[in-house]
């Protein structure tokens, strides 16, 4: 049987439904698919996997249960008859692999998300009476930190990154900078999930009560809308002209992914089109940033951007609730707890102002 971490590949890339049951016959430590039984292991957990989850997410879960099931497999057991021991012997050979490529204990927040994934599988089995119990129910979790361990930029950090990015547009005026610079436009400014930028596609552009809007896909599948505002619409805009006179079609007629490749400029068998992918953007704003001189370059991710959005909102008064709603956290404490960043946490704490009550009355 094929290595499960091969078959994240095809969740990854998954086209359509055969892609995913394909992935779904290389899990290991389940009894094989039977065809008659609508309710067999195997298919209740393909459904699992294609029910209201977004392409991150699938990716995730499936990963997660792959490591489940192959650590079940090594040892012998059923995962149907698994118990609370089992998951808890699990449980202590979670590791990550470094940037050095050596393995490590997996961080609690990482140990915390896995068991949350492999629970939801559990719950699933048990809604359709696959499965009796929920091994990871009375299991312990980590918790996790309240403030992010990932980077926010402050103010001119982002300013220069985006101004960086329109410039160099300007000057190659080349289709794939406009893209670049248009990404990292519309990063910073909506605050969106990579993956809502990476699977919106160029009908999505609507307008409405005279704003330009974006339409996308958040998590969990739902639809929602947000304002694109000048400063990104202009490296947008510029993109899909470029873009449009590269296919020879007025911009208003373009289609397909909103960023999408462009042409390999010496492999016809490239033609470009296709929506990128979020290794793309990664790499597109580590290198960007690196251009621009930002010292976080090295620990830059699509979520910074996310998470500076969220962070220079709250720093600057605006309502938790309005910046809740911008991000579509579900609960509000994620975004008070998680994108205020303990700098400005330390700045308007109430302590300076109780520093400053008492040296009106002190002598030293």
């Amino acid at each position: 049987m094929t290595d499960p971490s091969s078959a994240t590949e095809l969740v990854a890339r998954r086209a359509d439904q055969d892609a995913l049951a394909e992935a779904v016959e290389h899990l290991p430590a389940l009894p094989p698919a039977d065809p008659g039984d609508r309710y067999a292991v195997r298919h209740v957990t393909l459904l699992w996997l294609a029910a209201d989850k977004s392409e991150h997410t699938r990716r995730a879960y499936y990963a997660d249960l792959a490591a489940w099931l192959t650590w079940c497999a090594r040892n012998g057991l059923d995962p149907l008859r698994a118990r609370r021991a089992d998951v808890d012997a699990w449980k202590a050979t979670l590791t990550v692999t470094g940037r050095d490529g050596l393995p490590r204990p997996a961080a609690p927040s990482t140990v915390a998300r896995t068991l949350a994934g492999v629970s939801s599988w559990y719950r699933y089995l048990q809604s359709n009476d696959v499965a009796d119990t929920n091994p990871i129910g009375a299991v312990a979790r980590p918790k996790r930190a309240k403030a992010s361990p990932l980077p926010a930029l402050d103010e001119r950090s982002a300013a220069k990154l985006l101004d960086h990015a329109e410039a160099r547009a300007r000057r190659n005026d080349t289709e794939a900078s406009w893209r670049d610079a248009a990404l990292i436009a519309l990063l910073f400014y909506t605050g969106l999930r990579v993956s809502g930028i990476t699977t919106a596609t160029v009908a999505d552009l609507d307008t409405d009560s005279g704003h330009t809007i974006l339409r996308y896909t958040g998590k969990g599948g739902q639809r929602d809308f947000v304002p694109v505002v000048a400063p990104a619409l202009r490296p947008l805009a510029g993109y899909l002209a470029v873009r449009a006179r590269r296919e020879a079609v007025p911009a208003e007629r373009l289609s397909g992914p909103l960023l999408a490749t462009t042409p390999h400029p010496h492999d016809p068998a490239k033609p470009g089109g296709k929506p990128l992918r979020q290794r793309d953007v990664w790499q597109t704003l580590r290198r960007l940033a690196a251009q621009a001189g930002l010292a976080a370059a090295d620990s830059i991710s699509p979520h910074t951007a996310r998470r500076t959005t969220g962070t220079l909102l709250l720093a600057h008064g605006v309502p938790v609730q309005r910046v809740q709603d911008l991000l579509g956290h579900a609960d509000i404490r994620t975004t008070r707890d998680r994108y205020d960043a303990h700098r400005h946490k330390l700045d308007s704490s109430p302590v300076h102002t109780l520093a400053q009550l008492l040296a009106e009355h002190r002598t030293s």
